[in-house]
């Protein structure tokens, strides 16, 4: 039986794609070499692949990629490359002949992750939410379009969701979802992006909990509580004494996706680990789970600076 505090984690890649984690290798340098001393900051490397403190610089596959360099006690040479370039960490001991050695012999996979990390800020700038009125946002899969509408009776905190008719008819005067926001047209992009989070996370409370319920009937299982949860690195997470943890930025994704992060944690009341009888379990009530987990690691969520 499962320890009353213990936690089982839905530990997916970071919320804004598939390539946005830090990739990392080492390697074992030899034993002959000597240390050098660091050379001034590098100038003039292209900023794809300069490291914000970068010292040193190599010739990659045709490339100069400018590198940070840590000197630490360790047995190994080892290698991050994350969203600001590659950073080097070396023994003290070693020198730089054996640091480029290393570099060279892992060229291929240097570059692969730093143009990935080209790639992830390209899409994280493209998502970068311009708030303002008109501005469209991801809710449940499907655009929504945020409209500053003070004359409609709306208080400065509130928001109503207009959708088009079912049937096509014109029933509604909008062809695609408006989030009416009682703000004045003079708002700031913090009000408006304050009122638009707002409300969101009031739409993913409402529908976790929904979620929560009809996929604790099928499991058989109790959930003592859904909690939000705005964490950077994982989309939920649940507690052996029934309670769960969802990120509300689940929200942007759609239903098939919500309904697979959710049953997840729900299954985790049964197995509270990731063995094969805990994914049978998840497949019991979301058969095809895996195209919702490809969603997780490949859509890009908006970024809400």
């Amino acid at each position: 039986m499962a320890k009353p505090n213990r936690r089982a984690d839905l530990s997916q890649l970071p919320l804004f794609g598939d390539v946005f984690g830090d990739g990392a290798h080492s390697i074992a340098p030899s034993n002959d070499a000597q240390p050098l001393p660091a050379t001034a900051p590098i100038a003039g490397t292209p900023e794809l692949l300069q490291h914000p403190r970068a010292t040193r610089e190599i010739a990659l596959g045709g490339v100069t990629v400018a590198y940070a360099v840590r000197r630490a006690r360790r047995r190994s040479i080892g290698f991050v490359v994350g969203s600001e370039g590659l950073c080097v960490s070396a023994p003290t001991w070693v020198g730089w002949r054996d640091i480029e050695a290393a570099l060279r012999e892992k060229s291929s996979w240097i570059l692969a992750k730093l143009h990935e990390q080209h790639d992830r800020a390209r899409r994280l700038h493209a998502a970068r939410v311009e708030w303002r009125d008109g501005v469209t946002i991801p809710f449940l899969g499907q655009p929504v379009q945020v409209k500053l509408t003070p004359q409609a009776g709306l208080t400065t905190t509130s928001a109503v969701l207009e959708v088009p008719a079912a049937d096509g008819s014109a029933a509604a005067a909008v062809s695609t979802p408006v989030l009416h926001i009682g703000l004045p047209a003079q708002a700031t992009p913090s009000q408006i992006r304050e009122v638009v989070q707002s409300w969101l996370q009031r739409q993913a409370r409402r529908i976790f909990i929904e979620r929560s319920e009809h996929f604790a009937q099928l499991l058989g299982v109790q959930v003592r509580r859904v909690a939000l949860s705005s964490a950077q690195t994982r989309w939920g997470s649940a507690s052996a004494d029934g309670s769960i943890r969802l990120n509300w930025r689940l929200i942007h994704f759609g239903q098939a996706t919500i309904d697979y992060v959710v049953a997840h944690e729900l299954a985790h009341l049964r197995e509270m680990n990731h063995s094969p009888r805990f994914w049978d379990v998840v497949r019991s009530v979301v058969p095809d789970y895996e195209l919702s987990r490809r969603s997780l690691r490949s859509d890009t969520l908006p970024v809400f600076d």
